[in-house]
C-alpha cells in the first residue's frame, strides 16, 4: 500500500491510497486504524482514551480522478466551510445509489 495523500479535520479523515487488487477493502481500514491508534498512544500518552470509531467508507476512485481527490482532501478545512461533513456523506451516498440507514451512518 501506498498513501497518496492523508488529511482532515476535527471529525473524519480521508486518506487516498495505492492498493494492490488482492488486498480487501476491511483490511485497509484495519491497518490505518490499528498503526495510527498504537502510534497516537505512543506519542501522545496523555490521550491513552483515544479510538476510532467502528465504522469506516472505502470508496475506489478512478486513476485519472486521483488529482483532483488529492487537491480536495488537502482542502478539507476551507471545504467543510461551506458544506458540513455529514450532509456531503450522505449526499454522496445518495448520489452513488448507495443503501444505508441513517441510526448506523454516524454512530
Amino acid at each position: 500500500m501506498t498513501a497518496i495523500q492523508v488529511g482532515g479535520i476535527e471529525n473524519h479523515i480521508h486518506a487516498l491510497i495505492l492498493a494492490k487488487p488482492i488486498v480487501a477493502p476491511f483490511q485497509i481500514a484495519q491497518w490505518i486504524k490499528g498503526d495510527s491508534s498504537n502510534w497516537i498512544h505512543k506519542e501522545f500518552p496523555d490521550i491513552r482514551g483515544f479510538s476510532w470509531q467502528d465504522g469506516y467508507s472505502i470508496f475506489s476512485v478512478s486513476r485519472s480522478s486521483v488529482p483532483n481527490v488529492a487537491e480536495y482532501i488537502r482542502n478539507q478545512r476551507e471545504h467543510h466551510l461551506g458544506q458540513a461533513f455529514e450532509d456531503e456523506y450522505i449526499e454522496l451516498l445518495k448520489k452513488h445509489g448507495t443503501d444505508y440507514d441513517e441510526q448506523f451512518v454516524f454512530g
